[in-house]
């Protein structure tokens, strides 16, 4: 097998994001010294905390120095999202480790190889099953970061069917943040949301399943079209040179297969026998809590676990399996510092005081707004704070208390205004490079932040139009029970 296995983050992906994130840095450092601090009093509630409404006030002079937002990427490290954010790093980490193993040791490539003999002629009907399968797991459950698991899978399917790693991210992550956007149960954002309003848990369902179709429909037919027009000409890739390198450790050819390797087979066997413990994992977080609370680690460990177990099954030296799992964590590395400058973003803001000034003078621009008006407002303020705060759960706790009676002033259901926090919220998981998720998953393939956006900001903005279509349509219709 090739000893260059593993995942590779190209010199120029990592200079271009990293410029952009350093761009993002100075610029929230810049408002912590011209927009005016304050802060909202909080409390917790449940185990959460949230902000009371009413209690904004100023707090003067905020002693926040300039050299401390370079130092930000260091200082995320021993701040408040400190756990959560280590959690990221050694998940990245791992699964790079991981990846490098399955590649080296040749189970990936059976794996591939295997799904193409048996969908060699099916594979558009192979990728709207994949679309499907991501895109339920986050309308249903919340499932998102821990799906990122699957995204190297994902692309080394897009080689082999002589697509490129746009694709594989479309059909994986993509369809994940869809999926939790289009919230069906989604317990994080939609249940939260609708328990802080005092809604029917989960009611409004149907409305929200013809929301899912209809993205479901939009995404399968953009990266349909776009997977049939590379296969004519792969140069129109955007990611063409950065891919090549990569697709020829997943050329399947007939003098040089895999599927008659017995030890090869067994060990894939062995590693989906992991992999289906994982989608059990996740399945069992979403009804057990406790749980729910480190699938996220587990994943990772589960991962790796299952990597070295099938490398050594397939017949891999122990002392090579060392190396490359030495040189799978190197790779990772760049994307762990892309990790940490993203998280430093809220950090600057936070130090600053300056997160709920905006939020403040934002939402209070709610209330001179139409009913139309005042959901398009909604639906882009969720948008903006989602820059910033990238938990679902945790932005529900903190700004729908305050932006509920708005909403009730201005002649929007509730259940309305729940529906574009949803919006707002997932959408947003496939367009900032503040999110860790999204940063994981182009760390985990050669595709750049800014080759992404170019990839995908025309059919995102296609299906922000649609979201606000729905939003008016939902607002037409007194969108309810109230």
């Amino acid at each position: 097998m090739s000893d260059r296995a593993g995942i590779k983050i190209s010199r120029k992906s990592f200079f271009s994001s990293m410029g952009i994130l350093l761009f993002l840095m100075v610029l929230v450092g810049v408002l912590t010294k011209t927009i005016p601090a304050g802060v909202y009093q909080r409390v917790i509630t449940d185990g959460r905390e949230t902000i009371v409404p009413g209690s904004f006030r100023l707090a003067g002079t905020v002693d926040y120095p300039i050299y401390r937002w370079f130092l930000a990427p260091l200082e995320v490290l021993r701040g408040s999202d400190s756990a959560m954010i280590i959690v990221i790093i050694l998940f990245l980490l791992f699964i790079g480790s991981a990846f490098t193993l399955l590649d080296g040791s040749g189970i990936l490539r059976y794996m591939m190889e295997t799904l193409v003999s048996r969908f060699s002629k099916k594979k558009y009907l192979l990728m709207g099953a994949l679309i499907l399968f991501f895109m339920l797991f986050g309308a249903l459950f919340g499932i998102f970061e821990e799906l990122i698991v699957l995204v190297p899978l994902a692309i080394a399917l897009s080689y082999s069917f002589g697509w490129d790693s746009l694709v594989g991210l479309g059909f994986s992550a993509m369809a994940s943040g869809f999926g939790f956007a289009a919230a069906i149960f989604n317990p994080f954002t939609l249940g939260v949301a609708q328990t802080l309003a005092g809604l029917p848990p989960y009611s409004g369902t149907a409305f929200r399943v013809l929301i899912f179709i209809t993205l479901y429909l939009m995404l399968y037919g953009f990266l349909a079209f776009y997977a049939r027009r590379i296969e004519k000409n792969p140069e129109r890739s955007s990611v063409y040179n950065e891919d090549r390198e990569a697709r020829r450790r997943y050329q399947f050819l007939e003098e040089d297969s895999l599927l008659g390797k017995s030890e090869v087979g067994k060990a894939a066997k062995i590693f989906g026998g992991f992999m289906g413990g994982i989608l059990l994992l996740i399945l069992l977080g979403f009804f057990v809590p406790a749980l729910s609370s480190v699938t996220l680690p587990l994943v990772a460990v589960i991962f790796l676990t299952g990597g070295i177990v099938s490398a050594l099954t397939s017949g891999y030296a122990p002392g090579k399996l060392l190396k490359n799992l030495f040189a799978g964590f190197l790779g990772m590395l760049p994307a762990v510092v892309l990790i940490l400058m993203a998280m430093s973003i809220k950090h600057i803001m936070t130090e600053g005081k300056v997160m709920d000034s905006i939020l403040y003078y934002t939402s209070g621009r709610l209330a001179d707004l139409g009913a139309n008006e005042a959901v398009a407002g909604l639906f882009f303020l969720i948008l903006f704070l989602d820059f910033f705060i990238g938990s679902g759960s945790a932005k529900a706790f903190l700004v729908m208390p305050i932006l509920l009676p708005l909403t009730d002033m201005v002649g929007l259901t509730r259940q309305t205004a729940v529906l574009a926090f949803c919006f707002g919220d997932g959408f947003s998981n496939l367009m900032f490079p503040t999110n860790p998720t999204l940063m994981i998953a182009l760390g985990l393939t050669v595709v750049s932040y800014p080759k992404w956006m170019r990839w995908s900001l025309k059919f995102q903005a296609a299906v922000f139009i649609v979201a606000l279509g729905f939003l008016f349509l939902a607002n037409r219709m007194a969108y309810g029970p109230f």
